[in-house]
């Protein structure tokens, strides 16, 4: 996964975590698309003080996921919910024996996803 979309979800699922000011500027340097330079200037502190509060971030965030593994666990989701809308659609046609064994496998990926939570 590249780091921006990571960021992004790290900050989704733990950014509340994060003081306000921290959330800040890590919204304005993430989601918002704010050079460091930016959002120093908007907070009247120096672009190393950025920096060192993204890293800070980064890390601290890293070390939520580290330990609750939500994001891991809605990705292996969606993965499994798209295999099952993909076994779905085409088992739409199916019959007979094709019909079982296409639920077969249909049910095993709710197993999978059921088993996540």
């Amino acid at each position: 996964m590249d780091t921006i979309l990571k960021r992004s979800y790290l900050y989704d699922f733990y950014g509340e975590l994060l003081t306000e000011h921290q959330k800040e500027i890590y919204d304005g340097y993430v989601n918002q698309d704010l050079s460091m330079t930016e959002i120093a200037d908007e907070y009247s502190i120096s672009k190393q003080a950025v920096s060192s509060i993204v890293k800070r971030c980064d890390e601290a965030l890293q070390d939520y996921e580290d330990k609750l593994q939500l994001v891991h666990k809605f990705l292996e989701a969606k993965d499994g919910v798209q295999n099952m809308v993909i076994l779905a659609e085409a088992g739409k046609s199916l019959t007979g024996d094709e019909a079982k064994a296409q639920f077969d496998l249909l049910e095993q990926e709710a197993h999978k996803l059921l088993s996540l939570f």
